[in-house]
């Protein structure tokens, strides 16, 4: 996949895995909707949540954007995240998450009812700007026929994000 390719598998999807560094033990994954605005990646947690604290702590996370469709595909971003906290900003994120989440955007009369439920559960936007990108394209093996001299992996590298570092 070339740079554009991979931000287009962004824009086309709508689930992904946040991965993301704990205080202790491992790195914590999370499944997250997500929206774009731009460049940047867009999601909506609560600030008590561990996604939130992480961020707040350091702030180098990744997504792996899932393709949804068998046999499963998957592009890795890596991105450096801030928090947002600005109330419109965070309702409008949720309104559009809740439209990707529905596959049809929100109407203007459930606003009221998102707006709470920011309030309510103290809501932030995660904003992550990606900085580069792993893929590795799927080998599935359909039958025992595939399984041949012919089955083979490919190994991969990160990848900037940016076309214009990826050229220079």
């Amino acid at each position: 996949m070339n740079p554009e390719q991979r931000r287009q598998f962004v824009r086309e999807h709508r689930t992904a895995i946040l991965g993301y560094p704990r205080k202790h033990d491992g790195p914590a994954m999370s499944i997250v909707y997500y929206v774009l605005q731009d460049d940047e990646i867009l999601v909506s947690t609560m600030a008590a949540r561990a996604k939130a604290k992480a961020v707040a702590r350091s702030p180098k996370v990744s997504l792996c954007v899932l393709d949804e469709q068998w046999p499963p595909s998957y592009l890795q971003v890596y991105c450096d995240a801030t928090l947002e906290r600005g109330f419109d900003r965070v309702v409008d994120v949720m309104m559009r998450i809740a439209g990707v989440m529905a596959g049809n955007p929100m109407p203007a009369d459930v606003r009221p009812m998102v707006e709470e439920g920011a309030r309510r559960e103290q809501r932030v936007v995660l904003r992550l700007r990606p900085y580069a990108t792993f893929y590795t394209p799927p080998v599935h093996v359909h039958r025992a026929e595939d399984i041949d001299e012919g089955l083979v992996h490919e190994v991969s590298a990160s990848l900037p994000w940016d076309a214009d570092r990826a050229t220079a």
